[in-house]
């Protein structure tokens, strides 16, 4: 059984990575040591346009439109990160991962990144967040044990 920590970006996930032991590199992942460490690339998942929810909204927008909200949202793979995200996605449906650890940004940013993924494949496993401000080895550490 593993945790599945997910980054924001593959530089912040390597340095987890290797204080985790997580050594054995994959195709978009690395694994070792009982965890597995994946990333994120920036916005992966994003909101569609305005023109996937009416046709009305494809065309010149006006005011009188405003406020454009969807009864129901709709999201998009980014083209670039299609392979990333089928990668997450098997990671996260993988009956190896036991939870996830939401390790990107300590913001609002980055929690929606992974929020987004998170939703996308709908997933229903546990979820914990790692809260570090510093990528030094004695931080990661702590906020790992705690």
């Amino acid at each position: 059984m593993s945790i599945l920590v997910i980054g924001e970006k593959p530089s912040v996930s390597r340095e987890l990575a290797k204080v985790l032991g997580a050594e054995k590199k994959k195709n978009g992942y690395m694994e070792g040591s009982g965890y597995i460490v994946s990333w994120c690339f920036g916005h992966l998942v994003g909101l569609k346009f305005p023109d996937a929810y009416s046709e009305d909204w494809a065309a010149r927008w006006s005011f009188a439109q405003l406020p454009m909200i969807p009864k129901e949202w709709k999201f998009q793979i980014s083209e670039s990160s299609k392979q990333q995200f089928k990668i997450l996605k098997d990671l996260m449906t993988s009956s190896d991962v036991t939870e996830i650890i939401c390790a990107t940004d300590a913001d609002r940013e980055g929690e929606c990144i992974f929020r987004y993924v998170y939703d996308l494949v709908k997933c229903k496993k546990p979820v914990k967040r790692l809260w570090i401000s510093s990528l030094e080895e004695s931080a990661i550490k702590t906020a790992f044990t705690n």
